[in-house]
């Protein structure tokens, strides 16, 4: 349980902000590094109608697909990861960089190194759209392990 935080009340006193549970700061980098597979995103929280997900990428399993009605938002935590967008030059991504795959653009992302990722994504998004593919994730399994 993380330590609640405190709001002033129109009378002076002080209410907890977090009524109900307040989650612990989220170390992304010690998140992604506890990963044991590639191309399995994991939930670490979640945000109203969106979950926030981390995940390692290394080669070019991840197929060509999109997500018909979802945004996807990218967050680079650690490495660089090479993103391709169909019809675009490929560019690459390095620490700290975010990108928004817009709904219905057919992409894929590689890396030839080890990528740690932030994904922030629909509650509903389908791992990899309507691709099916020996990597694909269901949401269940992408809830594994979420606290």
């Amino acid at each position: 349980m993380g330590r609640p935080v405190y709001s002033p009340t129109g009378s002076g006193a002080l209410e907890p902000i977090c009524r109900m549970r307040c989650m612990p700061a989220i170390k992304l980098s010690e998140r992604a590094s506890a990963l044991t597979a590639y191309f399995s995103p994991k939930v670490v929280g979640e945000v109203n109608d969106v979950y926030i997900k981390v995940a390692k990428i290394k080669g070019d399993d991840i197929p060509w697909h999109n997500h018909a009605h979802e945004d996807e938002l990218f967050l680079i935590i650690d490495g660089r990861l090479l993103f391709e967008i169909e019809g675009e030059d490929p560019f690459t991504m390095g620490k700290g960089d975010l990108y928004i795959v817009k709904r219905g653009i057919n992409h894929r992302v590689t890396s030839t190194e080890e990528c740690s990722i932030l994904l922030v994504e629909n509650k509903s998004t389908a791992h990899l759209g309507d691709t099916d593919s020996e990597i694909t994730k269901s949401v269940e399994e992408q809830l594994e392990e979420y606290l």
